[in-house]
């Protein structure tokens, strides 16, 4: 790692209406670091990572990547807004992973990693191709690359969302609860994906509520509530001994969901494939 942070989040506010979604987010991801981010429903996280990621508009505070403003440039002396191509262009420097898949189901595996690639990063289709199949090797699914989205698991899905996010070449990668919308036992082989992205090196913002692989892989994880970063650490610092009575409240609710959940499955997670996108929290 670097001395200096890959991504660099100060005084970040977001506002929806009255709501305030961020309220004042200080966030540095040094290159090559995995910072997961944990907190309940509604306490900014994904907010977070959207807001990185440009989706959504900061309503004040700065994000750098590598040093380059993000949204905005100044202009005599103050800041205006960036055009769609420019905030395209830097949208383009991240990948991110959604909750669900938001595979193109017309095209096949192969075609919804090759498309970004050779459209909107100027490769040739035979790089492109020769890249995706590599990818498709390294996440388990060498054999689907002429299936369509609908031929696979939700699993297979989101395996390969993240084979087209690392596909892009990215500087930083942006997981928005990527296991959320899958089957129980589909989980475990996307966070074998993940796990391996964390040891090849890839700098990684992970937001998650699966504790056990934040205590695994990251080397730094946050915890939010209230559009705050509520306490940061190591996992082990955060995670077994927490400083703060919030987050201890919240391991224990979560670690009395999970028993509950492992004896009553929740029936939402019937279909991976029907499962609706969570809002935005």
């Amino acid at each position: 790692m670097t001395t200096e942070p890959a991504l660099r989040v100060r005084g970040i506010r977001k506002n929806f209406g009255d709501h305030a979604a961020l309220d004042g987010v200080d966030l540095d991801v040094a290159d090559g670091e995995v910072v997961t981010v944990i907190g309940p429903s509604g306490s900014g996280k994904s907010t977070l990572i959207r807001c990185v990621h440009q989706l959504e508009t900061i309503d004040s505070g700065a994000i750098h990547l590598d040093d380059e403003l993000l949204g905005h440039e100044r202009h005599r002396g103050a800041l205006r807004p960036l055009s769609a191509r420019r905030v395209a262009a830097q949208r383009g420097r991240m990948s991110m992973v959604f909750q669900q898949f938001h595979l193109i189901p017309h095209f096949t595996v192969e075609r919804n990693i090759t498309e970004a690639p050779v459209r909107v990063h100027g490769r040739s289709r035979e790089e492109a191709e020769t890249e995706a199949r590599a990818l498709l090797e390294r996440v388990g699914l060498a054999d689907r690359a002429g299936h369509y989205p609908r031929q696979l698991s939700g699993g297979q899905q989101q395996r390969v969302a993240i084979a087209r996010a690392v596909a892009a070449r990215p500087r930083v990668m942006l997981f928005d609860e990527p296991t959320s919308a899958l089957d129980p036992e589909l989980v475990e082989e996307v966070l074998g994906v993940m796990r391996q992205l964390a040891a090849d090196g890839m700098t990684m913002v992970v937001v998650t509520h699966e504790i056990a692989f934040a205590r695994e892989v990251a080397d730094r994880c946050v915890f939010m509530e209230a559009g705050r970063i509520v306490e940061s650490g190591t996992p082990d610092e955060m995670l077994t001994n927490p400083r703060t009575a919030r987050l201890r409240s919240f391991l224990s609710r979560h670690h009395d969901s999970r028993r509950r959940d492992s004896h009553h499955p929740d029936p939402r997670h019937g279909d991976s494939h029907a499962t609706p996108q969570e809002t935005v929290t």
